[in-house]
């Protein structure tokens, strides 16, 4: 009984996410509900949300574009839903986020704005939403897009240290400080950053990304001590 209960509760399917059967099985739970009901907001951002990591993490490499650009469409629904809440607001941004990153230029051209007015309004409805996350991901909009476009790492740096005042223990937080601090020439503060993000519990809610964050955190730190 126990296993058909969480064989049909998204939730508990995405929380073991890792395992590609069960993020693959959430999704298309999302996804059935908000057919059945397309005023299901919870449905539509959880999409969003679920067809973020599938399309970062889970799936083989060519079937990620389609994930990600469905997480898109999802997060569409849910702002059209309910445009008050950060939700729609920032799985939109993430979404166009990963699009931008993994699939050339023209991506990344095309959402760049895009994404950065959505996670300005995700920061100007409720700032502390996910620990922070608006501000971590406008921090790093603001280290990975280029100064002739916007970019600007002492923006960076502003966002990502907003961020850690909700999370000081924030994993992926101290791991982008640590990038832009790097970027900035401060070796030794972005050593310290690094070291901090290894040292830091796992958030029992993003294990699996903070297990991936983690590694990059140990190779960054070998590098950098060298």
């Amino acid at each position: 009984m126990l296993a058909a209960q969480v064989a049909d509760d998204p939730d508990a399917l995405y929380r073991d996410r890792e395992t590609l059967a069960s993020a693959k099985r959430a999704t298309e739970i999302w996804a059935a509900r908000l057919g059945a009901n397309p005023k299901d907001f919870e449905s539509a951002w959880k999409l969003a949300q679920g067809r973020y990591w599938l399309g970062t993490n889970g799936l083989p490499e060519p079937e990620r574009k389609g994930a990600l650009e469905g997480g898109i469409a999802a997060a569409r629904t849910a702002m059209a839903l309910n445009a008050a809440k950060p939700e729609g607001h920032f799985w939109l941004a993430a979404n166009m986020g990963a699009l931008a990153e993994s699939f050339g230029l023209r991506q990344g051209i095309k959402y760049r704005g895009q994404i950065r007015d959505a996670l300005e309004m995700a920061l100007k409805l409720n700032p502390a939403f996910l620990d922070g996350s608006a501000d971590r991901a406008l921090g790093r909009w603001y280290f990975k897009v280029p100064g002739l476009f916007g970019g600007s790492n002492k923006k960076s740096e502003v966002h990502l240290r907003k961020a850690l005042t909700y999370n000081p223990q924030s994993v992926i937080s101290r791991i982008f400080l640590a990038d832009t601090l790097d970027d900035l020439g401060r070796r030794d503060e972005a050593r310290k950053e690094y070291q901090a993000a290894l040292d830091a519990p796992p958030h029992p809610d993003w294990i699996p990304e903070d297990k991936r964050f983690k590694e990059q955190a140990k190779q960054s730190l070998q590098r950098l001590s060298r």
